[in-house]
């Protein structure tokens, strides 16, 4: 039988052909400097976020002569060549720590695209070509920042929707888009890591693993909250003779003074559950019992529905105009949790407006589209080298095809700074500069995690 292989070896956690690249740069190269963008995409702007899990989770472990063993055998089967020196220099002369020195943006800061929002360089002349092994680890930021910023642009649609219809729109904002994605994830670290990155936007989440993540990697007791809420089977189990006894069992089991309960009312007819059941038969149970009962709609049209819905409730339950103008109902709410995306939101909040409601009526759950349905090219992210030390002497590096002029690289030892108000990225070309004005920062040097956010300062900055 096969030993396993470790998974816990960070040498592994690379592309296989970087393996081969401590062969193939100049002769007399010591240094390397590499930086990471968003060159552009579906957004004109990016929050940072998931540098430090990453440090923390990976690049603080320790290789040992092990791992260099294990991976050795492994790469040499597969048909690269391997820095075995390189690597046994890393435990026997650095005693395992990772000779690198990384800096970056704060996280939670938005970056306009094409600007450096990290940077990684080695500390060991001997090894530059660890800049570029690890590449692929640190590109994952993409993700966990990919995700924040669309949560974050759809928190600023919501809170513009929020600011013009509601008086309680600084209340309101944080529990209004619902994290629902875990189940729809390709991992659970895609969860923890994923669900994570829209925390620090909302406080609404049903992915326990962003809270583990959210304890163990920025000192958060509890980064999220939820409800308790029914699904399908708590209400069809009940059979369809006795749906208004599942709806009613809720009532009793959660209808408490100040409390929140939701309860999913499409498994058979939604028309008839909120204006039959909802709506005459539990409605004075429902207000009696002082707890915000939300209705939610799981199929058809996601902006149909919604509107269907707060409408009927409206009917039945009643509603309050506010300072601003606009209805607010009574003892009910509404959340859609199928189909939602940026555009259905927009749709949604459209309608509530158009029809005079308050975009405090709805909260969203948002699934698939908030941690899966995203990409490295969503915003066109990219780590290269832009810099070297070759022969004692300072190198620009950059490519730049004529077949795609938007994939030109940036050239220099790079820094973003504030010019005017303004975020740019300054390029030095040489090594020897301590960034003066810098808005990065050290985050890592030879395998100690220097900076440590909690995720109330992360928070802050947006």
């Amino acid at each position: 039988m096969l030993a396993p292989l470790s998974d816990d070896n960070l040498i592994l956690d690379t592309d296989s052909y970087k393996s081969s690249h401590f062969l193939q740069y100049p002769p007399g190269t010591t240094r390397l400097f590499s930086y990471l963008e968003s060159r552009g995409g579906k957004y004109p702007v990016t929050r940072f976020f998931g540098l430090q899990y990453v440090l923390d989770r990976h690049l603080t472990r320790r290789v040992t002569a092990e791992m260099v063993e294990e991976a050795r055998t492994l790469i040499e089967a597969h048909g690269e060549p391997f820095p075995y020196d390189g690597w046994m220099r890393v435990v026997q002369v650095h005693g395992g720590r990772l000779p690198l020195e990384i800096r970056a943006v704060p996280e939670g800061l938005n970056v306009p695209i094409h600007n450096v929002l990290m940077s990684c360089t080695n500390t060991d002349p001997e090894l530059p070509w660890l800049v570029g092994w690890f590449e692929t680890m640190l590109m994952r930021v993409w993700y966990p920042t990919t995700v924040c910023t669309q949560s974050w642009h759809i928190r600023e649609i919501i809170r513009e929707a929020l600011e013009k219809t509601s008086d309680r729109a600084a209340e309101e904002l944080p529990f209004k888009l619902h994290d629902f994605g875990s189940r729809g994830v390709s991992s659970r670290e895609s969860a923890g890591l994923g669900g994570l990155a829209h925390l620090v936007n909302f406080l609404g989440s049903d992915t326990l693993e962003a809270l583990r993540a959210a304890r163990n990697h920025y000192g958060a007791d509890v980064a999220g909250f939820s409800i308790p809420a029914a699904e399908h089977s708590t209400v069809t189990s009940w059979g369809q003779q006795n749906e208004v006894e599942a709806y009613r069992n809720m009532v009793r089991t959660f209808g408490k003074p100040g409390g929140l309960y939701a309860v999913v009312s499409d498994s058979y007819d939604l028309k008839r559950a909120i204006n039959v059941h909802w709506g005459e038969t539990l409605r004075q149970e429902v207000i009696d019992s002082g707890a915000t009962l939300v209705v939610r709609p799981d199929s058809g049209d996601p902006p149909a529905m919604v509107r269907l819905a707060v409408r009927a409730l409206a009917a039945k339950f009643g509603t309050t105009v506010n300072r601003k103008g606009y209805q607010v109902l009574n003892h009910v709410r509404v959340l859609q949790g199928d189909g939602i995306n940026e555009d259905t939101i927009r749709q949604i909040l459209q309608n509530l407006l158009i029809d005079g409601f308050s975009a405090e009526n709805v909260a969203f759950g948002m699934g698939g589209a908030l941690l899966q349905k995203v990409d490295r090219d969503t915003q066109r992210f990219a780590y290269k080298a832009s810099a070297g030390l070759i022969g004692g002497e300072y190198r620009g590096i950059y490519k730049d095809p004529v077949t795609d002029p938007g994939k030109r690289s940036k050239d220099g030892v790079l820094d973003l700074v504030l010019e005017d108000g303004r975020m740019v990225t300054r390029a030095y070309s040489t090594f020897d500069t301590d960034f003066p004005g810098s808005l990065m920062r050290t985050v890592f040097r030879n395998g100690e995690l220097l900076v440590r956010d909690s995720l109330d300062e992360v928070r802050g900055r947006g």
